[in-house]
Order: structure tokens, then C-alpha cells, then sequence
């Protein structure tokens, strides 16, 4: 081998890399941490300053074993990790478990990889910046003494096998609160006018929609300006013109790449970010996570030549824009295309759509503002004293708008408003052509989307560009949120319209409140956010939890010890922990909703061993009954009446092949039940509804697809062999064993297949 070796995260940055590094250098991945805290005794000596012990993890001995072997051999090891904290904690990692000598090794970073980067970097080495390390490594000391004191109390307390984090907590505490807020919100409703206009009374004219510039509560005061109004003359009594700029959003950081991806993509986090290192890693983007909006002059410089080559001179405008995210670290570079004049990348589906929204985005922040003509125009009439007002926007020069228009949250379009007002002037006659009065609800707050809560805690100074995605992550794979679609309600609402001279009135029905891919607490989250937030609540006090991450920044800086943090943390936290196994359990665990009509006993709802439930009868009672609560259901929020709905099941829909099918709900959804198997019914069908022939339809079916699943069976064996999401594989009883590359599994007898379950190669479940 050569004479250098660099060791790098990724086997996809290492690959990268070695096409820059030629000859005499080897690069090689350590793929991740090579070690992290021990689960003994926290793996946190509290009493010598919280001396943390590591240890290398078990799948990665090899690793740190061949790469010692490697730096042996090697004249100089350099550690490319990434720029951030937790890079500089993987090259720390690595030097101390390597046994590098101090003189053979070198540090280099760099925040995009492209061969002049990382050339640049090799020039200019450093050594591991301690400061760093010190910051990443108070963050994890502290989240281990946070989950591992205050998990026991929650198992304890609330639930069994239950966990809590620092962030993790204030996310979930802004989410249950969110929810409070939605139920007990109430809508209030006011009446808007609408008319429409055209100023020669012809219906092939140009319309013109204009609202009136009052809202009415009373439905009675609506009809009256509607009577008041027929047979009136309008005219136009004023407009005006205005003139205004519109300035490009800043490029991206990792919280706004995120929120956007989002939004125009549909991106989860986690996809987002994995899209983004993958794009870095091959050398198309700059390093994804960052909350700096800076460009490096280089940058600037070539986005201005490639606006001016692609639109014209006059769509440039060199800007540098200024960092307000609280600890923003202003060295690093905003989320940039490496090579600004490559539009488009040879890559995957979903890294050409990221990769294009980050290009539309870097060249709009270097591109001019946009003009936007905005017309007001009043119309009047004698007969009221109120106005309508119509308004339209025209763009004069489109600007950055050529290229990108930045979403917001609960868009349902990205497409800019160009509405175009016929040539008009004051005291000119308007013919109306309609008038209505409709009924609209306020708006109940929305709930978090993903990248919603990213933008609030960001605005509250929790958390850092590393920590957004795997913190909900968390809270959702814990099972105290989910990420979720729901149907809207049906509602009434009142029109009023004047029709040939009279007004008419109508009831209409309307959708609201639908749902796409937002957070909601489930019932343990609430439970888990109540005890925390009666208990401790200045761990997931918002100011609190900004306050730390300032502290890291600050050791981070070199202007605190990272132990002394820990230490005015801990104390006051561990004191607090002890009292609280003193307390009982949660107030708010269990309620009850009334009285059964039909038996007379006591209907609850509680936490259950797999879930939430509803339970009739007091807990020693032989002949309670119970039900799991339905989706959507809370314990907090279900009434009587919901809760004694969910005893109409299970319920029996019919019979066919003289066999009976049983409509429920279980711990996975909806189901019906038939000759032994279940069937889920799918989103769209209530079990309480389902029809005979709907159902017979669910389980033919199903049988197809069954069918179609088995290749072949060896039924006295008890064996099947199957086709699966990852190709066919054989079953026998509830053990999966693969099939090796190459075999077709048709042609597999029972000696072949008892040889390959004995030699094991168990699927993973």
C-alpha cells in the first residue's frame, strides 16, 4: 500500500475521495463510531467528574482491527471525518482506539469533496480540536444520565419497558400541548360577501371578484346588505397602485433544506438527510448539516457567472446574507451545489429532485429581487356604506420568481398569484353579476408537520442541524407520536345568495380538518409529557433546554468545562429523580366515563398492557369486558358514548361457505375474521358498517394473494416455501431461512430444502 492513510465515515465519501487522492494514499471507512458509552454503571463514573468509558462495539471490532493494522504500516494517518462536532468526535475516537502517534497524525476537514477541497485540506492540516470533542462528548454524557435515571421512574410510574430523553421531551411536550390546544379550541363563524363584477355588463367581460370590506356574525345582517344591494348601481371609487420588491429566501441550512424538502417533495426528515449525504458524499453538494446561510466568495463568484450565462446580467445580484439561528456556526458554508454551473446530476430519482431544489435555491439567494405591481380597487354604491375591495398582483420582472417561489407551511400551491385587472378607471360603472354571503369557521390551530416542529424548535433554540431528524424519530418510534393521515369532518355551513331579486338561502355541506402527514400524541405520549412535565419540569422547560445548548456551544468555544456543566445539571436533576420515586403513580393514568345503561357497571378508560383501552366493569370484576381504543381515540378526549361503541364488537357480518365472518378491531387496525385467518379491511371500511358482500370480496382476495405467495409446500414436513418482499424464502413454523443466489426455488425438493435449514442462515424477522 501506499504511504498515506486516510480514514473516513463512509464507504461512499471514502470511494470519493481515492479518485482525488491517486497514488500513495489509501482511503478506507471506519463506517460511523467505532465506540460509545458502555451500559455498565451508565458508563458514566459519576463520582471522578463524570469520566465516561468507552468501548468499542462489538460489529465493529473488526473494523478497528484492520485499520489498526493499516496506520501501522501507514507513514501518515489522516482523519477526515466531518467538520462538525461529531466528526471531530469520531477522529478523536479514532486516534485514542487506533493508538495513533501524535506525529504521524493528521486532522483535515473539509465541507464539500471536490479535488480542490481536498487538496486544499492536505495543505493545511490541523490536530483534533479538543474543544470539540469536549462539546459532542457532554451532549452524550448528558443525554445518558437523562435517559438512564429517568426511564426507571417511567417504568416504575407509568408504563414498563417506557423511555425519556432531554430533546426527545420538549419535542413531545410541544406536540401534547399542540393537541390541547386543538381540543379545546371552538370555531367561530362569521359571514363574508363576495361579489362579482364587470364593467360592461356582458358575460364575455373580463370579471372582476371583489369581497366586502366588513365580516357580519349575524345571518341577519348578511341578508340585509344582500337586499340593500339589489337593483344598486357601483361604481369604482378608487384605485391605487403599488410598487414592491420581493426579495429571494437565504440558501438553504440543514432546518430550511429539511422544511422545504418537505413541503415541495414530500420528503420525510430521515429521507431528506439521507438524500443529502448521499448527494455530499458523491461530491454534489456541500456538507448537509450546517445553520450558516454564508457563501463562501468563490461561490458567489460563480453563481453570478452562471445567472449571467443562463438568464441575463440583469437577473444578478451578488448577497451575502447574515446567520439569526441562535449558536450558528458562521465559519461553515450554507447547503450550496459544489459546481454551481451543473444544473442537473447523473444521481438517483430522489437525489436529481433534492439536488434541484438546492440549485433553484443557491441561484435565487444570487439572483435580482423580483417587481410585483399590486392593484386595490375599491367599488361602491349609495346604497350601503360599506366598499368592496379587489385586489390583483402582476409581475413586472420576475426576478429570482424565473427560477424558485419558496413554499410555506400548509401550501396546498407553490404556483404564484398573476391575476391581471382589466384597464379600469374612477367613477367607471361595475355591473354585478352575483352576490353571496357564505359562512366561514376560524381556523383551529395547525398541527405539527415534521418540518413545522424543526422550525419551532429551532426558533426556541433547541437542538442543532444534527439532532432535528433522529430526535422525532425517536418519539415516534417509541410510540408516544405518530406520523399520520386523517379524514376530515363534515360540517354544515349557511349561503346566502341573491337570485333575480330575492335572496335565497341554503344549507350546504363542506369537508374540513383533513389531515396530510402530521404529528399526533398518542395516549402514552401524554401520559409519559404529564408525569415529566409534573416532575421535571425544568428539563423540559424551553429556556432551560436552550440554555444547554448554549453551554455546548460554549464549551464548544473553549469558554466552559464540559464536566462543570454537567455537574450544576446533574445534582439538582439526581435530587429531584430520588423524590420522585416517592410520588405515586400519574393522576391522569386512568378516568371514568360514566355508566353502562345496559349492565349498570363502571365504564374507564386506562393504559393496558398493548395500549390504550376502554373497560366495563371495576378491575375486580370476573366479567369485565375490554376493547382496545380505536385510532385516533384518546383517553384524555373519548366520551362515554365512543367508548360503549367500541363494545359493538367484534360483530358477526354473515356467513359464506357456511363458514362465519367476525368484524373487529385489534391492536393493528380493523379485521375481519374467517376460517381462522385475519384480513385487515383497509382505511376505507368501519368494521362496524362492513356488508356481507364487501367482505366476501376482502376474502377472495386475500386468498388470491395467498395463493400467489406459495411456490410450493411439504405439508407433512410442516414446510412452505414462499415468496417474499426480498425475493422467495423458506418457512417452517414461525423460523425463516434463505434461499442462496442462483436457486430456483421451484426446483427445490424436501432433501435440498431439510439441507438448507439445517446448515441455518436464518432470515431476519
Amino acid at each position: 500500500m501506499g504511504e498515506n492513510l486516510v480514514i473516513v465515515e463512509s464507504p461512499a465519501k471514502a470511494k470519493t475521495i481515492e479518485k482525488f487522492l491517486g497514488n500513495g494514499y489509501q482511503v478506507k471507512s471506519s463506517f460511523g463510531h467505532i465506540r460509545d458509552l458502555s451500559k455498565k454503571n451508565l458508563g458514566i463514573d459519576i463520582e471522578n467528574g463524570f469520566l465516561p468509558d468507552y468501548l468499542v462495539s462489538d460489529d465493529k471490532k473488526k473494523v478497528v482491527s484492520e485499520l489498526k493494522s493499516l496506520a501501522k504500516k501507514a507513514d501518515t494517518v489522516w482523519l477526515a471525518s466531518d467538520e462538525d462536532r461529531e466528526g471531530e468526535a469520531i477522529a478523536w475516537h479514532l486516534k485514542e482506539t487506533l493508538g495513533l502517534d501524535d506525529k504521524k497524525t493528521k486532522r483535515i476537514v473539509f465541507h464539500e469533496i471536490t479535488k480542490d477541497a481536498i487538496l486544499n485540506a492536505i495543505e493545511n492540516p490541523r490536530s483534533v480540536d479538543m474543544n470539540l470533542v469536549m462539546a459532542q462528548q457532554a451532549r452524550r454524557v448528558l443525554d445518558r444520565l437523562v435517559g438512564f435515571e429517568l426511564s426507571p421512574i417511567l417504568w416504575k410510574k407509568v408504563k414498563p419497558k417506557l423511555s425519556a430523553g432531554r430533546v426527545q421531551s420538549v419535542a413531545l411536550r410541544l406536540i401534547v400541548e399542540k393537541e390541547r390546544d386543538i381540543q379545546s379550541f371552538a370555531a367561530k363563524s362569521l359571514f363574508r360577501i363576495e361579489g362579482i363584477f364587470n364593467p360592461d355588463n356582458s358575460k364575455a367581460s373580463v370579471k372582476v371578484a371583489a369581497e366586502l370590506d366588513e365580516k357580519f356574525e349575524k345571518e341577519d345582517k348578511a341578508r340585509e346588505i344582500l337586499e340593500k344591494c339589489n337593483g344598486a348601481k357601483f361604481k369604482i371609487v378608487s384605485i391605487e397602485e403599488k410598487e414592491s420588491k420581493r426579495t429571494p429566501p437565504p440558501p438553504f441550512t440543514t432546518s430550511t433544506l429539511q422544511q422545504e424538502a418537505a413541503r415541495k417533495l414530500g420528503f420525510s426528515l430521515n429521507q431528506t438527510m439521507r438524500t443529502a449525504q448521499n448527494l455530499y458524499e458523491s461530491g454534489f453538494i456541500t456538507y448537509m448539516r450546517t445553520d450558516s446561510v454564508n457563501l463562501s466568495t468563490l461561490a458567489i463568484g460563480a453563481a453570478k457567472k452562471t445567472i449571467t450565462e443562463f438568464y441575463g446580467k440583469e437577473y444578478s445580484k451578488t448577497r451575502q446574507y447574515a446567520t439569526k439561528t441562535k449558536g450558528a456556526q458562521e465559519a461553515h458554508e450554507a447547503i450550496r451545489p459544489t459546481y454551481m454551473s451543473n444544473q442537473e446530476i447523473e444521481a438517483g430519482a430522489q437525489e436529481k429532485k433534492l439536488y434541484a431544489l438546492i440549485w433553484k435555491r443557491t441561484m435565487a439567494s444570487q439572483m435580482a429581487d423580483a417587481t410585483i405591481q399590486k392593484t386595490e380597487i375599491s367599488i361602491g354604491t349609495s346604497a350601503i356604506k360599506n366598499l368592496f375591495l379587489a385586489t390583483a398582483d402582476r409581475v413586472k420582472f420576475d426576478g429570482f420568481l424565473k427560477i424558485y417561489i419558496e413554499s410555506k407551511d400548509d401550501d396546498s400551491t407553490d404556483e404564484e398569484t398573476n391575476l391581471l385587472l382589466p384597464a379600469l378607471a374612477v367613477n367607471q360603472e361595475m355591473h354585478l353579476q352575483s352576490l353571496r354571503a357564505i359562512e366561514k369557521f376560524s381556523q383551529k390551530p395547525p398541527r405539527y408537520s415534521e418540518a413545522s416542529l424543526v422550525k419551532k424548535l429551532e426558533e426556541l433554540g433547541i437542538g442543532r442541524p444534527s439532532t432535528y431528524a433522529p430526535t422525532i424519530s425517536t418519539i415516534i418510534t417509541r410510540g408516544y407520536i405518530v406520523k399520520d393521515n386523517r379524514a376530515g369532518q363534515e360540517r354544515q355551513f349557511r349561503e346566502l345568495k341573491l337570485e333575480k331579486g330575492t335572496v335565497i338561502s341554503k344549507i350546504l355541506t363542506e369537508t374540513w380538518g383533513a389531515e396530510k402527514n402530521k404529528l399526533f400524541p398518542e395516549d402514552i405520549g401524554i401520559l409519559v409529557n404529564d408525569f415529566i412535565v409534573d416532575n421535571f419540569d425544568t428539563i423540559i422547560d424551553y429556556g432551560f433546554t436552550a440554555k444547554v445548548e448554549e453551554d455546548f456551544d460554549r464549551i464548544a468555544e473553549g469558554k466552559l468545562v464540559w464536566n462543570d456543566v454537567i455537574a450544576e445539571f446533574y445534582k439538582p436533576f439526581h435530587k429531584k429523580v430520588e423524590e420522585t420515586l416517592l410520588v405515586s403513580r400519574p393522576a391522569n393514568a386512568e378516568k371514568v366515563l360514566g355508566t353502562d345503561p345496559n349492565s349498570g357497571k363502571t365504564v374507564s378508560v386506562r393504559i393496558g398492557r398493548f395500549g390504550p383501552l376502554a373497560q366495563i366493569g371495576e378491575s375486580d370484576d370476573p366479567d369485565k369486558k375490554f376493547m382496545s381504543l380505536g385510532k385516533g381515540q384518546l383517553i384524555e378526549t373519548i366520551t362515554l358514548s365512543e367508548a360503549l361503541k367500541l363494545f359493538d364488537l367484534p360483530r358477526s357480518v354473515g356467513s359464506y361457505k357456511e363458514k362465519e365472518i367476525v368484524a373487529a378491531i385489534g391492536r393493528f387496525g380493523p379485521y375481519i375474521k374467517y376460517n381462522g385467518g385475519f384480513i385487515s379491511i383497509g382505511k376505507d371500511n368501519d368494521p362496524h358498517t362492513i356488508d356481507i358482500d364487501t367482505s366476501i370480496r376482502l376474502i377472495e382476495a386475500h386468498a388470491k394473494k395467498e395463493s400467489e405467495r406459495l411456490i410450493k409446500g411439504f405439508p407433512e414436513e410442516g414446510i412452505e416455501i414462499l415468496n417474499g418482499r426480498f425475493g422467495a424464502y423458506i418457512k417452517k413454523g414461525k423460523e425463516n431461512f434463505k434461499i442462496p443466489k442462483g436457486t430456483d426455488p421451484k426446483e427445490l425438493d424436501l432433501e435440498t430444502t431439510l439441507k438448507l435449514i439445517e446448515k441455518g442462515g436464518k432470515s431476519k424477522k
